[in-house]
């Protein structure tokens, strides 16, 4: 009889702590920030113009409600874990995972500001839609960046772009209430991620193989 018990949530650390980020950023702002959360950390292209580069980032840790944090914090977890996992436990892959996230949302950002020059963008969807086209390569390569043209990639690619672009057209997506829904910002993090994977494997693991989480 095996008596080894096995752990209720068997993410990487790397995974989960992003996820947190969502979930603990989001309190923070609830009981702390208000509304100056948005006045001052959010991010736009007139921020950007203004040189406010840093609220590429503090953008992620904002979100308009708990329904919206909590919808981004479950999608980091879920895709974050493939992704955490293919980088590695060394901390070099643990590092470059989270400039995997970072890259990916920054992508977003910009990419939003460039379709929607006079809006507001708060929430870590870019950054999570990251994760997703990242784990979309790895699912079609069995855990390894598979090819583009894969029937996974294509298929997830479409729908995940129609899905986008129908929210962005009525206006209206679960968890959002009455804010615009930023579909820019998560099909420019999506194609990062699906297009980065490959790169940032290759900074993560190196010459040599690093041990992925799970594997023994």
């Amino acid at each position: 009889m095996n008596d080894q018990r096995q752990p209720i949530l068997n993410a990487p650390w790397p995974a989960v702590l992003v996820t947190l980020s969502i979930v603990l950023g989001y309190g923070f702002q609830s009981v702390l920030l208000g509304d100056l959360a948005v006045r001052y950390f959010a991010f736009s292209s007139m921020a950007l113009a203004a040189g406010r580069w840093e609220t590429i980032f503090t953008s992620m840790l904002l979100h308009g409600n708990w329904a919206h944090a909590l919808m981004n914090a479950g999608f980091a977890l879920a895709f974050g874990t493939p992704v955490a996992r293919y980088f590695g436990a060394r901390p070099r892959g643990v590092a470059v995972f989270v400039l995997f996230y970072l890259v990916s949302g920054a992508v977003a950002c910009l990419g939003y500001a460039g379709f929607s020059p006079g809006g507001l963008l708060i929430g870590a969807s870019g950054a999570v839609a990251g994760l997703v086209g990242g784990s979309t390569r790895l699912m079609a390569g069995h855990g390894v960046p598979g090819p583009f043209l894969s029937r996974p990639v294509i298929s997830m690619t479409v729908s995940w772009v129609a899905l986008n672009l129908i929210f962005g057209f009525i206006g209206f997506a679960p968890g959002m209430g009455a804010a615009k829904i930023g579909w820019e910002a998560h099909i420019f993090g999506y194609a990062a991620g699906l297009f980065l994977i490959d790169l940032f494997g290759r900074l993560a693991r190196g010459p040599e193989t690093a041990p992925a989480f799970g594997e023994h």
